[in-house]
């Protein structure tokens, strides 16, 4: 009889305890996938997998080490517990290494309320081939599309479940579902492509797969004749598709471990403005049909709204256990972690104050600029937040699209940019991000 993922990681416990840790946690991930790709009306490529992987990180005093495998058979999980006991003793202290105290954790863990599972049947593979050759059929429809470099199709199911020797145990069950499409408009040196998705927790809320290849097609097609812009200092309009970069940017700069090792160019803002007076950014782990949602973090400490940044202010740091101890504060529930490393802080689910114009009026009050809806590269100096991205989109004359551009480059500082901003009303608040478009002033492009 397979073992439940609790019984999985209850073991794991066992066999470090008497292979001589001190104490230990265990995670254990039981993941299926099915990947459906179409070309041409016919099937491309189909991939399917599952399986188990468990993880045990043991300390032996301030000392720690981790180690994973995909077999769990009895035997191999006592030569893992062994293995990472005499990697540990080997391993140099960490004073800031350590389980959470059993106050601290979690006491609610069940998160039914957060309907993170579709307990609808897995989708047939052909169902998902339909949906995908459905969406690839719409984009050819359009006669300015010269082909479909992609369409797919997926499902996903993973369970998780978390144990520690303080105390703690606590699982939970995600599902997905994803539809894509890429279509290419011309040919040769003239190519351009664009594409459409749409990922949901229920197969019940994901869009249709006609309404996505069209989509696909129609913002390829817009792109044909794309030229470089003019070189100049201009406003910029990121569209709401790339828009949650920029904020990702912020959220990579407050982190605890960038914060810990002195190597952020936030690492002075605590306390300050970061983004105009009136937005705040919100993380709510907590949001329903949300996929960064969970009742708890990686290290069973529950989960909580909190401001990021409140009324423009940087009010704090996204924290683990770790690095909480080494600047002296805290945790903020934010750990994460999977089979084969320690817990590090992570975001979940964060949303950006929207503003009360929409994407058009913004173009239209920019006047002249450049509206960017995809970027390629990146060039982000952690410790000064100068930062350098390739771009495309559109030239934006009089309020009004001119005409599609490429091969162009946007900079400026990200410290100086993000107390610019000037936020759209268009976010997807169904995202794990929650980020509108983004008016920027006054930054640097490069291209003719």
């Amino acid at each position: 009889m397979t073992k439940s993922l609790s019984d999985l990681t209850q073991q794991l416990l066992d066999a470090a305890r008497r292979a001589g840790a001190d104490s230990a946690d265990a995670i254990a991930v039981d993941g299926t996938s099915v990947s459906i790709a179409v070309r041409g009306g016919a099937l491309e490529q189909a991939e399917r997998s599952e399986g188990v992987e468990v993880g045990l990180r043991v300390l032996v005093g301030q000392r720690q080490a981790c180690v994973s495998s995909s077999d769990t058979k009895p035997d191999i999980i006592a030569q893992m517990a062994a293995r990472a006991v005499t990697m540990a003793r080997e391993a140099p202290e960490d004073p800031y290494a350590g389980l959470a105290d059993p106050a601290q954790l979690a006491g609610e863990t069940d998160s039914a309320a957060l309907e993170l599972y579709d307990p609808s049947a897995e989708p047939d593979p052909a169902a998902l081939q339909d949906d995908a050759t459905r969406a690839e059929a719409a984009a050819l429809r359009n006669p300015g599309v010269s082909q479909v470099q992609s369409a797919s199709a997926g499902y996903g199911r993973t369970r998780v479940h978390l144990a520690a020797s303080n105390g703690f145990s606590g699982g939970y069950t995600r599902t997905d579902r994803g539809l894509s499409c890429v279509a290419i408009s011309g040919t040769g040196t003239g190519m351009e492509r664009d594409y459409d998705y749409d990922s949901r927790i229920f197969q019940s809320d994901l869009r249709d797969a006609d309404d996505i290849g069209a989509k696909a097609a129609a913002r390829a097609v817009e792109r044909a004749g794309a030229r470089r812009p003019k070189t100049g200092a201009y406003p910029v309009l990121f569209d709401e598709r790339i828009a949650n970069s920029l904020i990702g940017s912020l959220l990579q700069a407050s982190n605890g471990m960038m914060i810990a090792r002195g190597s952020s160019w936030l690492r002075d803002a605590l306390g300050e403005q970061v983004l105009p007076k009136g937005l705040s950014l919100i993380e709510d782990p907590r949001r329903p049909r949300a996929s960064g949602s969970r009742m708890f973090d990686a290290e069973g400490l529950p989960t909580a709204r909190r401001a990021i940044v409140d009324d423009g202010m940087l009010t704090g740091w996204t924290l683990d256990l770790a690095t909480a101890r080494k600047l002296g504060v805290q945790s903020t529930a934010n750990a994460a972690r999977g089979t084969g490393a320690p817990p590090s802080p992570s975001v979940s689910n964060v949303a950006l104050t929207q503003g009360t114009q929409s994407r058009d009026d913004l173009l239209r009050d920019m006047g002249t600029g450049l509206l960017i809806t995809s970027m390629i590269g990146s060039t982000i100096n952690p410790n000064t937040g100068d930062y350098s991205r390739g771009a495309a989109g559109f030239w934006v004359e009089n309020g009004e699209l001119a005409y599609p551009v490429n091969e162009c480059t946007v900079a400026g500082n990200l410290r100086d940019m993000l107390l610019r901003i000037i936020p759209a009303n268009d976010a997807r608040t169904h995202l794990s991000r929650v980020v509108p478009s983004l008016l920027v002033e006054g930054l640097t492009l490069a291209g003719d």
